[in-house]
């Protein structure tokens, strides 16, 4: 049969679709431009695709397969710390903490030992969260730096300064001497000399940081009357006597103030 320009035969596409599902045999389709024909057996028919198994073959590739995955073992059983167990941490919320849970126990649900363990993690954590509201613990380390950032402990702690320790070695000293001096050589008077001394010491070492004669006499005489209130309060009220003799209460308050005086003298700018 004779034709005009161009001629030609029908042109056949031979498709070659593995399908890797069980059940499923392989098929060959062949389509051309004229029509739809087997290339495998010759004949012509029509070719209806199933999408149902192939995607369901994708489904089982991204997931692992058809394989039965549901006896699987909990990889941290043996884990002792509830949170760790349950892979979420201490901080974790009570709805946390459940999702977790039903997401393990889901996961997991053919295998009992590990539903008994993910089980008892779950439970554990949920009593100690209801112990710790019954019994609130105190947060010592908080505490501490809330006291530290509170405006009268910045104000306190603003006026001390570390000096050179040539220094802090000088006033030790001389505080030390006199603290062995009212111990070795007590007098029925009491330690009246040794307290004066340490009055006018604690004056000079300010005066010689400061470079202020009234700075100096005024730190010096406050720091003294704090330092011997406060000796005497607690070796009235809450220290009870470490020295023995009749004079025991006012050498053990001379030496606590000598204490005081010497961390006002060192240290308070």
């Amino acid at each position: 049969m004779a034709t005009s320009g161009l001629a030609a035969s029908p042109i056949k596409y031979c498709l070659h679709l593995p399908v890797q599902c069980p059940g499923l045999r392989e098929k060959r389709v062949s389509a051309s431009i004229l029509g739809r024909s087997s290339c495998c057996t010759g004949s012509t028919q029509k070719y209806h695709p199933r999408r149902m198994p192939i995607v369901k073959c994708a489904m089982e590739a991204s997931f692992g397969g058809s394989t039965d995955d549901s006896a699987a073992i909990f990889p941290r059983i043996n884990v002792k710390d509830p949170y760790k167990r349950l892979g979420i941490n201490e901080e974790a919320s009570e709805d946390e903490i459940q999702a977790a849970r039903n997401f393990l126990i889901q996961r997991y649900a053919g295998h009992k030992p590990s539903v008994d363990a993910i089980e008892a993690a779950h439970d554990k954590i949920i009593m100690q969260k209801f112990y710790d509201r019954k019994n609130p613990k105190i947060d010592i380390n908080k505490k501490v730096r809330e006291m530290k950032q509170s405006r009268f402990v910045q104000a306190v702690t603003s006026r001390f300064r570390t000096p050179a320790t040539k220094f802090i070695v000088k006033t030790s000293i001389a505080f030390i001497v006199l603290g062995a001096l009212t111990v070795l050589f007590p007098t029925e008077e009491g330690p009246t000399l040794q307290v004066a001394i340490s009055l006018i010491t604690a004056i000079y070492f300010i005066h010689d940081r400061l470079k202020s004669k009234l700075r100096a006499f005024l730190y010096g005489a406050g720091a003294f009357i704090f330092s011997w209130l406060l000796g005497t309060f607690l070796m009235v009220s809450v220290v009870p006597p470490i020295l023995k003799g009749p004079m025991s209460l006012e050498v053990t308050t001379s030496l606590i103030t000598y204490a005081l005086l010497w961390v006002s003298s060192t240290y308070l700018i």
